[in-house]
């Protein structure tokens, strides 16, 4: 089965077992609750209005990213994750229940019942689910041509992330000095062997992370491949589809060339435009009248102006003044970059910085056109200057709009202002400048908001 058709099906049953768990606990509350088989009536009452219900949960369990096969193992992270989505979903229940009138049953006993049964054969599910992934679901061998630190890298991560149901069969490295092999992967120095090798390993897909072009044997061994029915990948899309993030030491100018359709873009770009004008106009005008509350409190804790104003550089490398709710004192206020537990914050500043309360006053620099709700984070002109010496492509991730929120600010990880960090931090902007959309943005929305409610903190 292809790679691409093997991982979707893995998700389709995924998604199916937990459909078939949201009803198998319904049944069970039902009986419990009135110690008998539920007649056609009530089990037609309940289903209806609970598949309401079941429809915001599994949005919520996708936002989580609980579909994503990269987090499907039993650790602790999953489990944290796996708790934080239930707390949303039961929140999305009550509300649902207590807060609409016109509900034709309100399950005040059922629905803690309900929630009970449902978490334990949840959670008894999914441990099964991800261990049978990683133990008995089929997986595509692969094979890598080349070695280099990316390649090692993607070895590491497939060794350590066996749920995502890839095997590497084998490498092919002509500059191997002998045969050996690398976390119980065999490095093979003939390259005339791959469509040898393929044949006997049953690879599904080839990755390349050497240049055809260099190499006639090289070019000759992979065209004897063709029928063989594989796929080819070349390592830094391989390493993109994989991991979410752009390999910024594996591409060059032409990767921008060949994959920034800037032009196509257009339309996009102003229907995104146009919905950033319109959302931010009316959450504007809904939170105005809070605005005079949090100015107060802001000021009745520490002096100093209500809003925090600071230089960033925007699309273009264009300068704007970003607006902020101040969450930190004045007084002895160097204006370095904030780090964990930072003093200079205020305790009605960090209910600010958790809630992202503080983030609204950038409603006026999306009205003025500087800035989007998704995109990457707006820098300062200083630092944008110091890391374009020291990153490739730094200044690329200014191709669009800054952003309220993004794709490394929902992608679980937390990055520091280091050269490490801020790296990472570019890989998930490329994605997102790459591969941008109105589905790409509504899913980051989502999970932003997912966060906040989850108090993960962001």
């Amino acid at each position: 089965m292809p790679m691409k058709s093997l991982t979707q099906f893995k998700k389709i049953f995924l998604l199916a077992g937990d459909i078939i768990i949201l009803y198998a606990a319904l049944y069970l509350t039902l009986v419990i609750r009135y110690q008998a088989l539920p007649s056609g009536l009530l089990w037609q009452n309940h289903f209806k209005v609970f598949s309401i219900v079941f429809a915001g949960w599994l949005l919520v369990f996708y936002i989580a990213n609980l579909y994503d096969l990269r987090l499907a193992v039993n650790n602790a992270r999953f489990w944290q994750i796996t708790g934080k989505s239930l707390l949303v979903a039961t929140l999305v229940a009550v509300a649902f229940f207590y807060l609409l009138p016109n509900n034709d049953i309100t399950p005040k006993t059922n629905l803690a019942i309900y929630l009970a049964v449902f978490t334990f054969l949840f959670g008894l599910w999914r441990n099964f689910y991800n261990w049978s992934l990683s133990a008995y679901l089929p997986k595509s061998n692969i094979a890598v041509v080349g070695w280099n630190d990316q390649v090692k890298e993607l070895v590491d991560e497939m060794s350590d992330k066996t749920q995502l149901g890839y095997r590497l069969a084998f490498i092919i490295d002509d500059r191997a000095t002998e045969q050996n092999n690398y976390r119980n992967v065999p490095i093979w120095r003939e390259v005339a062997r791959l469509p040898e090798l393929v044949k006997n390993h049953k690879v599904s897909a080839i990755i390349v992370s050497t240049d055809p072009n260099q190499s006639t044997e090289l070019r000759s061994a992979l065209f004897a491949c063709l029928p063989l029915k594989i796929s080819f990948f070349a390592l830094p899309l391989f390493y993109e589809n994989f991991s979410g993030k752009v390999p910024i030491s594996l591409i060059s100018e032409m990767w921008f060339l060949e994959n920034l359709n800037e032009g196509g873009q257009a339309i996009f770009d102003t229907i995104k435009r146009s919905a950033d004008f319109l959302l931010a106009l009316l959450f504007f005008l809904i939170t105005l009248p809070f605005w005079p509350l949090i100015g107060l409190m802001i000021k009745l804790e520490s002096r100093g102006p209500i809003f925090f104003r600071q230089t960033r550089v925007g699309k273009d490398g264009a300068l704007f003044r970003i607006y902020k709710f101040r969450t930190m004192r004045e007084v002895g206020n160097d204006h370095a970059p904030t780090t964990a537990n930072d003093k200079r914050i205020t305790r009605f500043g960090n209910f600010l910085r958790k809630t992202r309360i503080d983030e609204i006053a950038q409603l006026l620099n999306i009205i003025r056109g500087e800035m989007s709700f998704v995109g990457p984070r707006p820098e300062r002109p200083e630092l944008v200057l110091a890391l374009e010496k020291l990153i490739p492509f730094y200044r690329e991730r200014m191709l669009v709009k800054p952003g309220v929120t993004g794709s490394d600010q929902v992608s679980g990880e937390y990055h520091s202002p280091s050269y490490e960090d801020t790296l990472k931090k570019l890989q998930y902007d490329l994605f997102y400048i790459k591969n941008r959309s109105l589905y790409l943005d509504l899913s980051i929305i989502l999970k932003t908001i997912y966060t906040i409610l989850s108090r993960t903190g962001i």
